[in-house]
């Protein structure tokens, strides 16, 4: 049997090849792989040997010849190919060790050249995996340092790898080979060369937005059925996902994961990781149905369940700090479909027990702290369409109190300016039109996703009556601007008495009136938070 091993990733290889040998496997090796293994006493076979020409053009041309890719394709149960290889003198090539010059660390890189980028284009490592990988049944192809242990543990147990070994791995080169071509054309394809300024480092600007999007994600698991039960479904994840992400989330306990469950859990997510104090977060058919941060996780999640306790029921709940088992207990006492929170105590955990059926989902904070939340966002909002995308960077923006402009005569107090950002900070993430009550670190009434405006504001005032809560004097937040002054009205008439927007109708001098004649104090945001 023959191994032919050419990685720029040099982890394990040394291992992997030495236990290679003592199986008896001739060993087959590319410039400085081959130096490493021949360094460390172990006897390989240079490719120029094999193939009888030199490696040339600064390594450009090593393996690109057929006594490589002969020995790659050939089919062993197919006579005349078995002659052709005898007829030229090509030895089979049994086993494929490769992995790709690391292109996309390199364009990671600040003020990558693009020259760096191109010599970091692999040519003749992809061309092997396509070759090995198109003859799965005769080669095992791998491509990445993880595979070495399982491999070299059936070779040990069976002397040769399975059908199904190497169908597997076949899957996983070309799998690999996708990715990693995919990510050449979104460099290349993201670029505005200037041919003028074309010369040794320099580093074309890059549009926002690529020529072809090659969206590349890994199947985590197939779902039991979609939004309905009518639907299949899976769910993937990036191929290189921010920490603190959902899809980083280990499961510790409870039922598998339904599509809903991880619509709403990603809502509620989002939306808690936005608050820098202890917060909880309640979600319900992806809008939060509640939201407070508190002195710590029980009383963020005792004020948030005073929202809507009803349509909390089989709800999602979202802590971004570590969850005791004062607050585990107060939250089992509900139906709770999914748990999440960067960690819980051995306490809270104990609690469920008693409750299999709940899902519980540890999200690492990313290092950095806190601060780092920011890490786990989407960079990118996409939404399919008919035949097509829309895609748009992902609606990232944090409203700061010095970004606020007061157009009311009656000013602010420093107390409604909290609660005004903590209403915004809310509303960005209710499905529009959007319209949230809130008083002291909570939200009191949540009205989402009408058609009217003027309805998701009778809808929050109708659920805060249901919740036995006063909206007297209490803060508003409206994800758009009111195109009249009938919006400002209902939630004045509510109780608020004070309202943030962001302002930009044509008729914002009728609604600023209509504070100043309300006696109530009126901020602009300067920004929309539309949510589709």
């Amino acid at each position: 049997m023959n191994a032919l091993l050419s990685v720029s990733d040099k982890t394990g290889i040394v291992d992997f090849a030495r236990a290679l040998h003592a199986l008896g496997i001739k060993l087959i090796s590319t410039g400085g792989t081959a130096k490493l293994l021949a360094e460390q006493g172990l006897p390989v076979t240079e490719v120029a040997e094999v193939t009888a020409f030199p490696e040339m053009l600064d390594g450009r041309v090593k393996t690109l010849h057929p006594k490589v890719h002969g020995g790659l394709l050939a089919r062993r149960d197919v006579p005349e190919h078995m002659v052709a290889l005898k007829a030229h003198g090509i030895d089979t090539i049994d086993l494929l060790v490769v992995n790709l010059y690391p292109f996309e660390a390199t364009v990671a890189k600040p003020g990558c050249t693009l020259e760096d980028a191109i010599e970091n284009i692999d040519i003749g490592g992809p061309a092997m995996v396509r070759s090995a990988a198109k003859n799965w049944k005769d080669v095992g192809v791998l491509t990445d340092a993880a595979q070495y242990a399982d491999v070299l543990a059936e070779l040990q147990a069976k002397g040769k790898l399975s059908d199904k070994t190497r169908f597997g791995l076949s899957v996983a080169a070309f799998n690999r080979i996708s990715q990693y071509d995919g990510a050449i054309s979104d460099y290349l394809s993201r670029l505005d060369f200037d041919e003028t300024k074309d010369a040794p480092g320099y580093v074309p600007p890059a549009q926002l937005f690529a020529g072809q999007a090659n969206g590349r994600f890994i199947k985590l698991q197939d779902l039991r059925y979609g939004e309905n039960p009518h639907q299949q479904a899976a769910f993937y994840r990036d191929l290189y996902p921010a920490p603190g992400s959902l899809v980083t989330a280990t499961q510790l306990q409870g039922k598998e994961l339904s599509y809903n469950n991880i619509a709403d859990a990603d809502a509620a997510w989002e939306c808690v990781k936005s608050f820098n104090e202890p917060a909880c977060v309640i979600v319900k058919h992806a809008n939060p149905c509640g939201v407070a941060v508190g002195a710590h996780p029980l009383e963020a999640y005792t004020k948030a369940l005073q929202t809507d306790p009803t349509s909390a029921f089989g709800g999602i709940i979202a802590f971004n700090a570590r969850v005791q088992g004062p607050a585990a207990e107060a939250v089992a006492k509900q139906f709770v479909e999914v748990l999440m929170a960067p960690d819980f105590s051995d306490e809270a955990l104990a609690v469920f027990k008693s409750k299999p059926n709940v899902r519980i989902l540890k999200i690492a904070l990313p290092p950095g702290g806190g601060s780092a939340w920011d890490k786990g966002r989407n960079a990118m909002d996409i939404k399919r369409v008919g035949s097509g995308l829309l895609m748009q960077t992902a609606d990232n923006h944090e409203l700061a109190l010095a970004d606020l402009k007061v157009v009311s005569k009656i000013q602010p107090t420093p107390q409604q300016l909290q609660d005004l950002l903590f209403a915004w900070k809310v509303a960005k993430y209710v499905k529009s039109n959007a319209i949230v009550f809130c008083k002291n670190g909570m939200t009191m009434g949540v009205g989402a996703g009408q058609m009217s405006r003027l309805d998701s504001a009778r809808i929050a005032s109708i659920k805060a009556q249901h919740a036995g809560l006063s909206l007297a004097g209490t803060a508003v937040a409206s994800d758009a601007f009111f195109p009249f002054r009938d919006g400002l009205d209902v939630v004045v008439d509510a109780g608020a008495t004070c309202v943030i927007q962001p302002g930009g109708s044509m008729r914002d001098g009728e609604v600023i009136a209509a504070a100043d004649e309300r006696g109530v104090a009126m901020v602009f945001s300067g920004v929309r938070h539309f949510r589709h």
